[in-house]
């Protein structure tokens, strides 16, 4: 049994518009319900708890995909707190040993052989996995005149990406211990790297995008399009 949780609490300000981003129309369709089908069409995944922001006036109130359960609650102010709210408001029948994915609402564009690969090689490793792709891109330092003042090497740089998958224990016990240390996570894996944990990355597709700009939206939309 593997459940996932989507944070979709954000409000996306950098991305503007009068609807946070994850309920922009692409190819028909809100980002967040994307995302939500590429997880619940495959079939090692059981469920979905979404965490809303209180009083959420653009979510559809979808109950099921795919004949699988989608539950809501309520999430916070960052990131963490939506994913521990939704940690804690699995089913009961949801182990603390058993494996959890966290995906962001406005990636939408999660190809089904790379959910795959994630899952069979998460649960073979003893800490998770998480999905990432290798940085291919020369990196540049900068000076605090926005000049560039030396070029970094980007040997094992990777992007980190999104389902990200550990035990429903273990994260919460990681969420937990870096908000009482006063820590910001920016994604689940770096909540276990504080910990001492090395979580497995397995490369994925470069076009799984996560949507920030008006850019990327048009971008999804491209994907989308063109997937099969």
């Amino acid at each position: 049994m593997t459940w996932a949780i989507v944070p979709a609490a954000g409000l996306g300000k950098r991305f503007g518009g009068d609807a946070p981003k994850q309920y922009c129309n692409v190819v028909g369709r809100p980002l967040v319900e994307h995302s939500l089908n590429a997880l619940l069409a495959h079939p090692e995944v059981d469920g979905v708890v979404v965490a809303l922001s209180p009083d959420d006036p653009f979510w559809a109130g979808w109950r099921t995909m795919h004949g699988k359960p989608i539950y809501t609650c309520l999430g916070g102010a960052e990131r963490a707190d939506s994913v521990l709210a939704a940690l804690q408001a699995l089913p009961e029948t949801v182990s603390e040993d058993q494996w959890v994915l966290v995906h962001d609402a406005a990636r939408p564009c999660l190809r089904a052989v790379d959910l795959t690969r994630l899952i069979a090689l998460g649960q073979a490793d003893p800490v998770g996995a998480i999905l990432a792709t290798p940085v291919r891109d020369t990196l540049k330092r900068a000076d605090d005149q926005g000049r560039s003042r030396g070029t970094e090497p980007r040997d094992r740089l990777w992007r980190a990406l999104t389902p990200q998958m550990f035990r429903r224990g273990g994260l919460t016990r990681a969420l937990l211990a870096a908000m009482r240390a006063g820590i910001v996570v920016t994604d689940e894996a770096m909540a276990m790297e504080r910990l001492g944990l090395k979580p497995l990355l397995v490369e994925g597709s470069e076009d799984n995008i996560k949507v920030t700009t008006q850019a990327d939206l048009a971008l999804a939309e491209f994907i989308l399009k063109k997937s099969p």
